[in-house]
C-alpha cells in the first residue's frame, strides 16, 4: 500500500485517520505532533495500530518510505507545510481549505507540476460518486437558471465565542469563519460543477473581532446566478438546488456529504440517486487520491488543482467585497 505520514492531532484527524484506513489504498507509517502535543499523537499511534509517531518533522522529510503526507494543521500553515514536503519530493494531500488565498495556492500548484508530485486538496463533496452524478445530470435539466446551496451548522465553539473566547475556528488572523470553514463547501460544489463565476459578491454577519459568523456569497455566471449561504452562528436545514428550465437537482444533505439527490425532469417521475458507497463522508476521497496515484493518472491531478485555485480565487473575491476581516 501507499505510505502516508499525517501532520497533526486536531479534531479532524482521528476522523481522517479511520478514513485512510479504511480506503485500503494507504498505510498510515507516522503520525506527526509538535512537542506540546506528543501525548496527542502517541494515543492516537495506539487507537489506530500506526508504528511511529514523532515530533521531528525531519524523521518524515527524510524518510524515503513515506509516499504522501497529510496535512490537518490549522488553515494558516497549509501552505507552509505543503511547500516544505513538496520541495522535499513528496506528495500531499492538503485538508480544505487549500490556502489562505489564490497566491499561496498558485505557488503550491507551479511547485507540483515543476516536479510532477501529485498534490491533492482534500474537499469530501468533489469526490463523492452523487456528485460525479450530479454533473452527468445537469444535461437533463436544461438551461441552468439558479443554483441555491445552504451549509448552517450551530458551531460547538459559538457559545464560547459570544463570551469573548475565541477559537482558532473564529480567528481571523487563522484563516477562521463561515466562509473558509463551511462554505467553503458550498463554493467547491458550485465552482466544481461550472469553474469561476464572471463576477462574486459576499455579504456576512461579522463578529466582535471581524471575524464573518455566516454569510451569503453570490456567484455570477454568464447565464445564471448561484447563492451560496454558510453558518456558523444559526442552523437551519441544509440543501443544494440546482434549477434548469427543464428540471432540477435537489439534495437535502449537508454539500460534505451528499448522501442522495433527487432528480426532477419536466414530464418524468422524480428519480432519486444515492451512489456513495462508503458511511464516512471522507472515505471516497482518499479512495480515489489512492486510484489517481496508483494509475498515473497526472491529468486528475492536474484538474484538481484547477478548482482548488478557482475556489481560492472566488474566496479572494469575497473577502474583498464582503469587509471580512483576514489574516
Amino acid at each position: 500500500m501507499i505510505n502516508i505520514a499525517i501532520l497533526g492531532t486536531g479534531k479532524i484527524i482521528p476522523e481522517a485517520i479511520g478514513a485512510i484506513q479504511t480506503s485500503g489504498k494507504f498505510n498510515v507509517a507516522n503520525i506527526w505532533a509538535r512537542k506540546h502535543s506528543r501525548d496527542k499523537a502517541a494515543a492516537l499511534a495506539e487507537k489506530f495500530n500506526v508504528k511511529n509517531f514523532t515530533t521531528d518533522l525531519d524523521d518524515i522529510l527524510s524518510d524515503s518510505a513515506i509516499d504522501f503526507v497529510y496535512v490537518g494543521l490549522i488553515n494558516t500553515v497549509h501552505h507552509e507545510y505543503a511547500k516544505k514536503f513538496l520541495a522535499a519530493g513528496k506528495n500531499v494531500i492538503v485538508e480544505k481549505p487549500f490556502t489562505v488565498d489564490a497566491a499561496q495556492a498558485q505557488e503550491l500548484i507551479d511547485l507540483a507540476l515543476k516536479k510532477r508530485l501529485y498534490l491533492f486538496e482534500a474537499v469530501t463533496t468533489l469526490h463523492q460518486p452523487n456528485f460525479f452524478a450530479i454533473r452527468n445530470a445537469l444535461k437533463q435539466i436544461g438551461d441552468v437558471k439558479l443554483v441555491q446551496c445552504n451549509y448552517s451548522q450551530y458551531s460547538s465553539r459559538y457559545d464560547a465565542y459570544k463570551r469573548g473566547e475565541v477559537a482558532p475556528a473564529f480567528d481571523p488572523k487563522l484563516f477562521g469563519g463561515a466562509l473558509a470553514d463551511i462554505n467553503i463547501y458550498n463554493l467547491n460544489f458550485v465552482v466544481g460543477l461550472f469553474g469561476l463565476p464572471k463576477k462574486v459578491s459576499y455579504a456576512a454577519n461579522v463578529g466582535f473581532n471581524g471575524v464573518d459568523t455566516s454569510g451569503v456569497a453570490t456567484l455570477e455566471y454568464e447565464n445564471f446566478l448561484a447563492q451560496c449561504v454558510g453558518a456558523k452562528d444559526s442552523a437551519s436545514p441544509c440543501f443544494l438546488s440546482v434549477q434548469g428550465d427543464g428540471g432540477y437537482i435537489y439534495s437535502t444533505s449537508p454539500p460534505n456529504e451528499l448522501n442522495s439527490f433527487d432528480l426532477s425532469v419536466r414530464g418524468a417521475e422524480v428519480q432519486t440517486v444515492a451512489l456513495n458507497k462508503f458511511p464516512h463522508r471522507m472515505i471516497h476521497e482518499f479512495v480515489d487520491f489512492g486510484e489517481i496515484f496508483e494509475r498515473d493518472d497526472y491529468s486528475a491531478v492536474e484538474r484538481g488543482l484547477k478548482t482548488s485555485l478557482d475556489v481560492m480565487t472566488v474566496v479572494d473575491a469575497c473577502k474583498k467585497n464582503g469587509n471580512v476581516a483576514v489574516a
